[in-house]
This record gives structure tokens, sequence and C-alpha cells, in this order.
């Protein structure tokens, strides 16, 4: 049992105590109830049932495992359920919480326009048609991705053609009030061409029509995406540890 500093209810109350944190404002959705706590420096919350992910937190992330771990042995978070936590030392999970699965990775955000790129205007939206031709080339390019047609959670796709060949493509998987970007691949034979600047400038401007912040997500090993996604000005960094629960 595990009393928290301030309990808290809704979407707006829980940004507003995590000073509106990017990834705050991409992983609460403003279509759902919510409800979440302050503990210890750091802000979480539980999902509703069917989201993405169960919970998540920002801030300092021994507390908010504190609370998850607290959760865990109440029956709240069960085993196959999947929480974020700002960037924590696999040590200090595995000591709090069963790990069926651990994953770092980087949030990365820009608030302002990205540098224009020379195949920019060849990125297009793409629509039900061209899922065959999406399901084909991420499974030549990109099979690990999480981004699949016809996923829930994904709002839709963008892609560079060559001819009738679809050669480059990303997921639009924005959510809350966060334009987000997912999957990104091109064809294993054209890369370093420009191509991967090219769809994701041109995937930023199109957020952007909707959103005052646009993320992506990156594993920190991906050192030349990485590269990229700075020069293209997603400077803005949160790191950030994925644990499904065993």
């Amino acid at each position: 049992m595990i009393t928290v500093d301030e309990a808290l209810t809704g979407r707006e109350a829980l940004l507003a105590a995590a000073g509106n944190h990017p990834y705050a404002r991409h992983a609460l959705r403003d279509d759902r109830a919510v409800r979440g706590w302050r503990h210890g420096g750091t802000v979480g919350w539980l999902l509703p049932p069917g989201e993405w992910s169960a919970g998540g937190a920002v801030g300092v992330p021994g507390p908010a495992l504190d609370v998850f771990a607290a959760q865990r042995a109440d029956g709240t978070l069960q085993a196959g359920h999947s929480i974020n936590v700002s960037r924590a030392e696999p040590a200090e999970v595995a000591a709090r919480l069963p790990v069926a699965r651990l994953i770092e990775w980087d949030f990365l955000w820009t608030t302002g326009p990205v540098p224009r790129q020379p195949e920019q205007d060849r990125v297009e939206r793409l629509t039900e048609a061209d899922h065959p031709a999406l399901a084909a080339l991420i499974e030549e390019a990109f099979p690990s991705t999480t981004s699949r047609p016809g996923e829930p959670g994904i709002v839709g796709w963008y892609g560079i053609r060559d001819g009738d060949r679809l050669i480059a493509c990303g997921a639009d998987r924005s959510r809350g009030d966060i334009g987000f970007l997912a999957g990104l691949t091109v064809a294993p034979g054209l890369r370093g061409r420009g191509l991967g600047a090219a769809l994701t400038a041109g995937m930023t401007g199109a957020l952007f029509a909707r959103y005052d912040t646009v993320a992506l997500g990156v594993y920190p090993d991906n050192v030349g995406a990485i590269r990229l996604y700075r020069r293209l000005g997603f400077t803005a960094t949160e790191r950030r540890t994925s644990i499904k629960l065993a």
C-alpha cells in the first residue's frame, strides 16, 4: 500500500501538474477520462482499458515505479500490461516490478517548421487502396515495426512513390494534442538519397497544419536516424523506458 501525495482526475488536471509536458500531452487523449497522481516529483496516470498502454508517468522514475508496483500488487495492473516512465535503470525497475520486456527509447519533438528538403514535395497522403503496397514495403524494409496498415491508433499514412512503386512510407499516429510520426522507412536499395529526410519533413509539415508540436520515437542506438531527426529540428528529448509486466 502506498499513499500518493495528490490524487488527480481528468486530463487537464494531469497536464497542469505535469507542466504540459509534451509526452503527457501525447499520452493523454482528450476524449477519454483518466485518473492519476502526483508523487515524489512524478506525475503519473492510468489509462482506460483498450488504450495502447495501461499507464505512464513523467518525472523522477523511482516514485512512479513505487506507485506502479503497488498497483501491480493490488491487481490494478496485471501481467501483459505495459507502462511507460522516464528513463529508469533496468535494475531499478526489476527491483520493484516483474518484467517481461523492457525497452529504452527516446521521445523527440519540435515546435517549429523543419528545414525544407529537396524531395519533400513528393510526399503524399496515402489511402486504403495503398495498404497492400504499404504492407509489402514494410515487410521488406522494416519488419520489426509496430506500425502496420489496419492497426488501431494509426490516423493515416504518407509515402513517396517512384512511378507506381511505393518507396518510402510513414504512419501518422497522432494522439492527444501532439502530432506523432511512426514507422518511417525507405526501401533498402534507395537509402542515403535524402528520401528519409524528405518523408520526415513532408509529414511534419502536414501535421503542423493540425498541431503545434510534432514528435516521434527512436531507439537510442539508431544513431543515423537520431542525427537526421536532430538536423531537422527534433532536438527536444525525453528519454523513456517502456515496461511490459510479467
